[in-house]
């Protein structure tokens, strides 16, 4: 895969993929046109040494794996972690909110959402609905407006003369979008029976539930004078869970290799899905066996998340020797409070696959007067007992509804782990 096509099919994954139902989805179509085997955690497993599969849970988690041909308790397994949730909105479960004739719903702020930048924006709505069809059986759809369905306006500054240096937001009362003008007698469940009638054709008698998001309706782009960047909605971590996707589809299948792209980072990881849930854990057993714990000891895992790259308006919210810029290598993210997984040898390995394929790469520090984020990586290495490297694309404006990173770091990224996935020795 070379850089231009890598970029343009990351802005069609991106655009494929408003929530993390989608994303998986999108994975899934992938990975079987590719001749992955779907698992089924309620069946008993069969492996096969050279065979490649995959697993979802929940709809919005996924894992896949490569069986490679000299098994896993031998030779260890190239492991590669992302999320595939991002900070949005969400819709409540009684989300109906009328007031002078306006239809609008209540929504739940999920994550650490950055909230001025969701103002004034085209915003569309996408996710899962469970419902009873027409003929009593309960089913789950995927729908998906992909169209500018509502906004959420601004009060305008005459009616708030200090919103340019004194603004905040009520995540109660300022933040329900707009959809329409509607009479009493509409509501939210049938919009939703019409949109998946329209999407698959289903007739549901009765809508029983739903995990819905708005998302920002702008395409994914290229932007810059010389196209140097790409913005879009969700970069964190869809990006990242699209460059593991494309490294392990592109290796030769010969090492033992595995993909885990969890939900629920976002808040925490603890779910039956997430980072801290038994879902790798599980998968690993039914592969290995009695010998997990073997293949663990010559295993390692890249917990791939975005970084915060060094903002130009900005600069003092960097340490002045860690300060990642756009466009010069992905970046190795360290805290010895661990934060971040990454050790020495971890990272020392990552820098060696880099050096020698010629690619640049940065290092990431919080500033000491400052809190750090967390991602998987941590709870990943915990939760198994692996040697685990965090690392990320350098973006701007995370957790906005439209982040920013360079056109040259994904595809850097990209070539590095597609090389680790594939490599005979890592520790």
């Amino acid at each position: 895969m070379e850089h231009t096509e890598f970029n343009n099919d990351l802005l069609q994954f991106l655009n494929a993929s408003p929530t993390p139902w989608h994303a998986v989805n999108s994975m899934k179509e992938r990975l079987e046109a590719s001749g992955f085997e779907r698992l089924d955690e309620r069946d008993e497993w069969t492996l096969e040494q050279g065979k490649s599969y995959y697993a979802i849970r929940n709809g919005s988690s996924i894992i896949a794996f490569r069986t490679g041909k000299k098994g896993a308790e031998n030779s260890g397994i190239r492991m590669v972690g992302a999320h595939t949730d991002s900070p949005c909105l969400k819709v409540k479960p009684n989300p109906e909110v009328r007031r002078k004739g306006y239809f609008q719903l209540g929504v739940e702020v999920y994550g650490g959402v950055l909230l001025n930048p969701w103002f004034d924006r085209d915003l569309s709505l996408a996710g899962r609905v469970t419902v009873l069809d027409e003929n009593g059986k309960v089913q789950d759809v995927l729908i998906d407006f992909k169209k500018p369905v509502a906004i959420i306006p601004s009060l305008a500054i005459h009616l708030d003369r200090e919103a340019n240096s004194n603004r905040s937001v009520n995540a109660q009362t300022d933040l329900p979008p707009l959809l329409m003008q509607a009479s009493e007698t509409e509501t939210f469940s049938d919009l939703l029976k019409e949109q998946i009638a329209i999407e698959s054709g289903l007739k549901a008698s009765k809508v029983l539930g739903y995990e819905l998001s708005f998302y920002d309706a702008q395409d994914a782009a290229l932007v810059g004078l010389r196209e140097d960047f790409l913005a879009s909605a969700r970069l964190d971590n869809l990006l990242s869970c699209y460059i593991g996707l494309q490294s392990l589809l592109d290796t030769s299948g010969d090492q033992a290799a595995l993909l885990v792209c969890n939900d629920h980072e976002e808040v925490g990881s603890v779910s039956a899905e997430g980072a801290q849930g038994p879902f790798l854990g599980e998968v690993l057993e039914r592969w290995c066996g009695a010998g997990k714990g073997r293949a663990i000891a010559r295993s390692m895992m890249i917990s791939a998340d975005n970084a915060h790259g060094v903002h130009p308006n900005f600069m003092d919210k960097h340490d002045e020797n860690h300060g990642p810029i756009l466009n010069q290598g992905p970046v190795i993210k360290v805290n010895h409070n661990q934060r971040y997984a990454t050790n020495s040898r971890s990272a020392a390995l990552y820098r060696h696959i880099s050096d020698e394929l010629g690619l640049p790469h940065q290092t990431f520090v919080v500033r000491s007067d400052m809190g750090c984020g967390s991602t998987i990586g941590p709870l990943t290495a915990a939760n198994l007992g692996v040697t685990t490297l965090d690392i990320g694309v350098p973006q701007f404006a995370m957790h906005s509804i439209r982040e920013l990173i360079g056109v040259q770091d994904g595809f850097t990224l990209y070539q590095v782990l597609k090389e680790f996935m594939q490599r005979e020795e890592v520790l």
